[in-house]
């Protein structure tokens, strides 16, 4: 708009200027039955997660919950859905809404927690919030083993982390703090393991090295150095060897959409292998991190599925490994972007409307009117992301407009009404006009409008809007100026005003019905609130109707406030999972909205009543137990959703379980991660979504010694034209580890690279090879009850004789596969504590 000085300049769009009113504002409302003066709990701060470290120095933790209401709300707090018992003088605190934990610890704090806010109108439930304990031991205090190897070739320097939660970084340092270890290519510190990879070692790599673990949580960063392992170089082996993939990445990756996905390879060798990455499937993006032994995906998307592959290359060869990213795909969905239900359009205009449902990989979408598929043509476009664009509109375009959305996941759909309405016109606009200071000035503004919708005008100066209705103020409601005041910079202020339709009653029903939860005696019942286009007018609200499942009357609940979405129905008489028929409507100042369809809603669940019997616990290794027990029956406290399993070490007292939970109605399961020659007591409860029922008479279980600690030794081998013959040492465990009850094999030779396991219960294997196989890998371990033991991993050369290891604690290449070696005894070099 152009203004000129001193020739104000009006604008106005609408009719009935005699009688502008105000729109008042919105205000916020939650599961509220009353007046504006009473109105039900809305929270203005809820509760977060929090990682809390166990060795904090911090003597309490706070759980924020806060409220606004009339009159003022009261709280509670849930702990993994079981209300707790504030008392004064104990541990567990409400300040204002907030939760206090003093000294707070794993065994009894770490759960799922809720506030719940009520007042007579209402209460209202926040969303969880989970209480985690992170922690970071120390590493063990033992001395670690020198590593020896000759100079040139490559060595792995294990970190063997301590127990800890969440995950680390990993940094190493050499004879002293702050010399940490560069990551240049020939050094690589993984950070899936923490382990040190040294390509090809050289004279400066000589010393005392140490792995440093750092553990990143809300409260505080820690970090914990292990003992100093020391590097020992023999005489320096100048031959070249071809690469050997040290560090590899699963051979399968889950991962969801836009996750960070990263993926390391390295490799030894001698000159220092180059690392290189390809999509076996496709070629890599340019905005992906390829900073040599790690490939980085930022955002991980459909189109990144695929197979990878690491080469790793110098002068004397190559090596590769292969790993596949599998990204989960989802079927399209609307919930979060409905197609508008209402969708006004003025005639001779033009209407966009949006399809945008949430799908993996991007849906095809097709647009119906009716039952009739739209096709693009003068008039009507589909926009190659789902767009539907009308122009030129007019009354026969009004009906049931829906996207169809699919992909080979699944397929849904969204349904909006499109209503043609006739466009408003200004038929009067406000003209320009010269005033003395201190004269009236009357605009005037008259609009043409589809005669089913009211009108309003509001006034704007310089964009801002005139307060008509303020006690004394500057300008009346018939849009007379008493005083025309210059403003200060001289130029005379513009006046412009705009027509906003308002004035019929809702046209559609309100979304998203459904409920559950709470406490007992309690029906919660959720919706999803209206937007603004489909409120048509103010002193909006909710008319909820409701009845046990089986009665014949109603009972009704009117819920004042556009951005209500609950409603907390409470009585003592109600019992626990009842089901109750629930339909909405909404409402106006000009009227009642359609009706939703009815929708089952269960009140508040109560916890289970029944324990499981018969329960059973069996150590089957020295860190697992089996639990098995007989199910318990559904009853009508709620649904059964799975058991919880609580064990704790005989000496302990039961607060301090530990505790796992089924996701299902399995009636068994293994636990994990347990301590090894420890008896437990274990009992097991039935859990629906109010908490978990009584407990079970406990059981008793005793994990397995370990199994012995020592890899098998003085292994010898033959060869024959078609056979390899391979013995060792008996492992004899000691008193505190489990008995051996064989031994397992892993073999892989160079013709065939997957490896093959082989079983046996004596303390020597022979095995068929082919003749013209060069070298062979080898594990070998021992295996009883109380688990698998550690390996010992060899690499032998055919000499076509017999041969015998040399014990020797270097890390040597691997040679290649082909590889003649003139010596008469082939060595055999124990590299690591490998999993078979």
């Amino acid at each position: 708009m152009t203004k000129a000085r001193g020739k104000p300049h009006s604008k106005c769009d609408g009719s009935r200027p005699q009688l502008p009113f105000r729109v008042p504002a919105t205000r916020s409302w939650s599961s509220a039955r009353g007046s504006p003066a009473t109105f039900g709990p809305v929270f203005e701060d809820q509760p977060l997660g929090l990682l809390f470290p166990e060795e904090s120095t911090e003597e309490k933790v706070t759980l924020a919950c806060r409220a606004r209401a009339s009159p003022p709300a009261t709280y509670r707090w849930k702990m993994n859905g079981t209300e707790m018992k504030l008392v004064p003088g104990s541990r567990h605190q409400l300040v204002g809404g907030n939760l206090v934990i003093m000294n707070p610890t794993k065994a009894q704090d770490a759960g799922v927690y809720q506030c719940l806010a009520s007042n007579p109108v209402g209460t209202i439930v926040s969303r969880e919030a989970v209480l985690r304990f992170g922690f970071l031991q120390e590493f063990s205090k033992e001395e670690r083993d020198p590593v020896k190897t000759h100079e040139g070739w490559g060595v792995m320097l294990p970190c063997n982390p301590p127990a800890h939660y969440p995950g680390l970084s990993y940094r190493w340092l050499l004879n002293e703090f702050p010399n940490f270890i560069p990551t240049d290519g020939r050094h690589f510190v993984s950070q899936t393991t923490g382990n040190l990879y040294i390509a090809r070692t050289n004279a400066s790599d000589l010393g005392n090295y140490s792995c440093l673990a750092t553990s990143h949580m809300d409260f505080s960063t820690k970090s914990v150095f292990s003992k100093f392992a020391q590097l020992n170089l023999a005489a320096e082996d100048t031959r070249l060897f071809a690469p050997s993939i040290k560090a590899r990445f699963p051979a399968e990756t889950y991962a969801l959409v836009g996750q960070q996905v990263t993926l390391e390879c390295f490799a030894f060798g001698n000159p220092v292998p180059q690392i290189k990455w390809r999509k076996v499937d496709g070629s890599l993006s340019p905005q992906w991190a390829t900073a040599e032994p790690t490939l980085q995906i930022p955002s991980v998307a459909f189109e990144d599925e695929g197979t990878y592959e690491c080469e790793a290359e110098n002068s004397k060869g190559r090596d590769t490994v292969q790993g596949r990213i599998i990204v989960q795909a989802l079927a399209p969905d609307f919930r979060l972007n409905p197609v508008k239900r209402l969708i006004p359009a003025a005639r001779g205009g033009e209407i966009v409307i949006p399809c945008q449902p949430r799908a993996a990989p991007k849906a095809v979408v097709l647009w119906s009117k009716g039952t009739e598929i739209l096709v693009n043509s003068s008039r009507v476009t589909v926009t190659p992301d789902g767009t539907l664009i009308i122009r030129n509109i007019s009354r026969s375009d009004e009906g049931k407009y829906t996207c169809f959305a699919e992909n080979f996941m699944g397929k849904a759909n969204s349904t909006g009404i499109l209503s043609v309405r006739d466009a408003t016109k200004i038929t009067l606009a406000p003209s320009s006009a010269d005033v003395n200071l201190g004269d009236s000035l009357t605009l005037q503004c008259h609009a043409s409008h589809d005669p089913t919708m009211d009108l309003t005008f509001i006034w704007t100066l310089d964009d801002f809007p005139i307060d008509v209705d303020k006690p004394g103020g500057h300008y009346r409601r018939a849009s007379v100026i008493r005083k025309n005041r210059p403003p200060l910079d001289g130029q005379f202020p513009a006046f412009h005003s705009k027509a906003v339709h308002l004035g019929e009653a809702p046209s559609v029903a309100p979304s998203g019905l459904s409920g559950g939860g709470g406490a007992p005696g309690e029906l919660i019942v959720n919706w999803t609130p209206m937007s603004r286009e489909y409120q048509n007018g103010d002193g909006f609200g909710y008319l909820l109707s409701f009845r046990r499942q089986g009665s014949t009357s109603w009972q009704t609940a009117r819920v004042p406030g556009a951005d209500a979405r609950h409603f907390v129905y409470s009585n003592d008489s109600v019992q626990p999972y009842t089901p109750f028929e629930v339909k909405i409507r909404s409402y106006n100042r000009r009227g009642d909205g359609p009706e939703s369809l009815t929708t089952l809603v269960h009140s508040a669940e109560e916890e289970p009543r029944v324990a499981p019997t018969k329960v059973w616990a069996k150590g089957v290794s020295s860190s697992e137990m089996n639990v098995t027990w007989e199910p318990v029956q559904q009853d009508t406290n709620g649904i059964l959703l799975g058991y919880e399993i609580r064990y704790w070490k005989a000496g302990d007292k039961e607060a301090a379980a530990d505790r796992v939970r089924t996701a299902g109605l399995d009636t068994s399961a293994r636990v994990t991660g347990l301590h090894p020659n420890t008896k437990y007591h274990v009992t097991v409860r039935a859990y629906n979504r109010a908490g978990t029922g009584p407990a079970s008479p406990s059981a008793n279980a005793t994990t397995m010694k370990p199994p012995p600690q020592r890899p098998p030794g003085n292994i010898s081998w033959t060869f024959s034209s078609s056979s390899l013959s391979i013995k060792w040492d008996p492992v004899v465990p000691l008193r505190n580890e489990s008995a051996v009850t064989g031994y397992k094999m892993l073999y892989q030779n160079d013709l065939h690279p997957t490896p093959t396991l082989h079983l046996t219960s004596k303390n020597w294997i022979e095995i068929a090879v082919p003749e013209d196989i060069g070298h062979a890998l080898v594990q070998i371990r021992t295996t009883g009850p109380g688990g698998d033991g550690i390996p010992a991993e060899v690499h032998i050369v055919r000499n076509g004789g017999t041969s015998m290891m040399v014990e020797n604690s270097a890390i040597r290449p691997a040679p290649r596969p082909g590889a003649i070696l003139s010596l008469s005894v082939a060595m055999l070099v124990l590299i690591g504590y490998l999993e078979l």
